[in-house]
């Protein structure tokens, strides 16, 4: 069904829209097509279903969904009956994906359906476990935020400083009105505790900035005496970018409580380990009945030294690997064959020695997650199986080893276990060449090509080989200098898969701010008033730069401010067009003492009589930084 299209749409307010909406609704389909209706007024006004009954949606009392961009019993709505116990919300933010809420009167609010796309489908009524109760200290107001979200607008508009709350906001799943209203101070500690836990990362784009540093490439690397070659000697291999190795461990887990924690790190590598071979052999059954798992090697001795002899049996890059570089915390998957796996676990102790085995005396203690499996892992592997190494590090990112857990023990994951949403953050997303650097990602970061979607999408990586996709707790959220390049010329496939939050100057920040009577407020706005006319609204000047003024209001800091910072950013903005430039400052209504730019025309002078025709030039006046009146026209 189409929206109804009206001549007057334009002159009438969202609410009448939404009304006229639903009239025609019923006119056109009759009651049953119709949910509810809202309009903004002191009650709510219901439409209801089919039978008139005080019900909207078997076994709603009303239906709306608190979190959808502001729609709410006092906002207008509008569902459209679709059949099927589905339905198509008209209103703010459509289409929306999230949970969808109800609140009969005088009872509990509980989530009964999800929305997909803006289409409705509701839980069934005789299927009482999808009724969930919302817990007490839930944010019902949250806001969905877009997955990939540009922050953008003119420099110094505060967009970094706002992509650290987006942050703390998209983690701690709040609304960011909730997060705005905090001390910046808190909200960047715990930002950087998230930082921490491996939930946020943060990074630059540049010119330079390419496809292998984001997601995948080749490297040199210069091998040490410890990885068996000779030192010194230099190898290449396939490393992970910053984008990549962060989704690869998107999907860890958390938990409320230490008994329902899975014990995962917080960058945890996921290994392969031999148990005395493949297939049922005495060494496998023990390890998986007794919490651990073994190797060999046991000629060695106890102790490894940097004299220990490897010619004797090999071995040097498993047992480096075996205890140097597997960690508590890292996934272990136990090999069952050169495709299968029989078992995943964490580590969760260092390397031991037990002289009472006969064979296979090196151990590492591990909590089995899941035993007795056999999972096909070759496409989760960039398409190898396995080989004779005993330990090795796979392929296989956690957050593909966490779905085969999630898949083969749902039991695992509790009520109290979770898996947080994670936030990456791209600065200066415009610098870099888009198109080159996020490659077949551009496709794999949309909402429904996301990990865990119903259109869900792996593309194989063009080194690796490896089959990537983007888990769909993983959000990204860049940030946009408007004035180093227009959003109009922003990559189409880009602006189509990201929303955009437009970040003005704010001369609200510095309300109350006075240097010798010169309120910086307006000033602030007096200038980008005059820029907005001159250039754009694009190339404005942002409240950060004068926000020291807040802390040290003092003339000297202003003339700092000035000079320094905002007389090279109109130079960048103008192209050197000092005549803007003077217009801007308000030089144009001065006497040319205070005035920052002189106007200088004694071409004539200088040259004597020419007969080329020679423009004025303009010079800036260090002195008038430190004047009072300089900056009367700027009020």
């Amino acid at each position: 069904m189409q929206m109804i299209d009206r001549k007057d749409a334009d002159t009438m307010t969202i609410a009448e829209q939404m009304i006229e909406y639903a009239g025609e609704i019923v006119k056109r389909y009759g009651m049953g097509h119709v949910l509810s209706r809202g309009k903004i007024i002191d009650d709510f006004e219901r439409i209801y279903h089919r039978d008139k009954k005080k019900q909207s949606v078997i076994p709603s009392d009303y239906c709306y969904n608190r979190i959808n961009k502001g729609i709410s019993p006092d906002k207008p709505t509008v569902f459209e009956f679709l059949g099927n116990k589905q339905y198509r919300c008209y209103g703010v933010g459509y289409p929306f994906n999230g949970p969808l809420y109800h609140h009969p009167e005088g009872g509990t609010e509980q989530i009964i359906g999800k929305c997909v796309n803006g289409v409705r489908e509701l839980f069934s009524e005789n299927d009482p476990q999808n009724f969930v109760e919302i817990p007490q200290g839930v944010n019902r107001k949250m806001v969905e935020l877009d997955k990939n979200l540009i922050l953008y607008g003119p420099p110094g508009t505060g967009k970094t400083y706002s992509a650290i709350q987006y942050a703390v906001a998209i983690i701690e799943e709040k609304a960011i009105g909730d997060i705005l209203e905090e001390e910046y101070s808190d909200i960047f500690a715990r930002y950087r505790k998230y930082r921490e836990d491996a939930l946020v990362e943060f990074t630059t784009f540049h010119q330079s900035y390419g496809y292998e540093e984001f997601i995948e490439g080749i490297r040199p690397v210069v091998t040490s005496e410890e990885e068996g070659n000779s030192k010194g000697e230099i190898r290449y291999e396939i490393r992970d970018g910053v984008f990549k190795s962060f989704c690869d461990k998107a999907g860890s887990p958390v938990g409320s409580a230490k008994d329902i924690d899975l014990g995962i790190g917080k960058s945890p590598t996921v290994w392969k380990v031999s148990l005395g071979g493949t297939g049922k052999n005495e060494c496998r059954s023990e390890c998986l009945e007794f919490n651990h798992i073994r190797i060999g090697w046991d000629k060695y001795g106890e102790v490894l030294t940097d004299e220990t002899d490897y010619s004797m049996e090999g071995g040097k890059l498993v047992l480096n690997a075996f205890y140097n570089n597997m960690q508590i915390g890292d996934l272990v998957l136990s090999c069952a064959s050169s495709r299968t796996i029989d078992a995943i676990g964490v580590v969760t102790g260092d390397p031991e020695w037990h002289d009472e085995y006969d064979q296979y005396k090196r151990l590492r203690k591990v909590r089995w997650l899941v035993k007795g499996i056999n999972e096909d892992i070759v496409d989760l592997n960039a398409g190898r199986g396995m080989t004779l190494p005993t330990v090795y590090k796979l392929s296989v990112s956690v957050t593909d080893a966490i779905d085969i857990l999630r898949r083969v023990n749902p039991s695992l994951f509790t009520a109290g276990m979770k898996v947080p949403n994670r936030v990456f953050i791209i600065d200066e997303i415009n610098r870099g060449n888009i198109s080159k650097i996020f490659g077949e990602l551009i496709t794999l970061i949309e909402p429904t090509k996301r990990l865990g979607e119903k259109e869900a999408q792996r593309s194989a990586l063009p080194y690796s080989g490896h089959k990537f996709g983007v888990p769909e707790n993983v959000y990204i959220i860049g940030t946009m200098n408007t004035a180093d390049r227009s959003i109009a010329m922003i990559d189409t496939a880009l602006r189509r898969r990201f929303g955009f939050i437009e970040m003005q100057p704010d001369p609200g920040t510095l309300e109350g701010t006075v240097v010798e009577d010169i309120d910086i407020a307006v000033l602030l706005e007096t200038m980008n008033k005059r820029i907005t006319v001159l250039h754009d609204r694009e190339h404005t000047i942002g409240h950060s730069y004068l926000l020291p003024l807040k802390d040290d209001p003092s003339m000297e800091n202003l003339a700092r401010i000035f000079k320094n910072k905002i007389i090279p950013l109109l130079q960048e903005y103008f192209y050197d067009d000092y005549e803007k430039i003077w217009m801007v400052l308000g030089d144009n209504r001065k006497t040319q003492e205070p005035q920052f730019i002189i106007k200088k025309n004694d071409v004539q002078a200088l040259f004597g009589n020419s007969e080329m025709d020679l423009d004025d030039y303009f010079e800036i006046n260090d002195e008038a930084f430190m004047k009072v009146e300089a900056y009367a026209f700027l009020q």
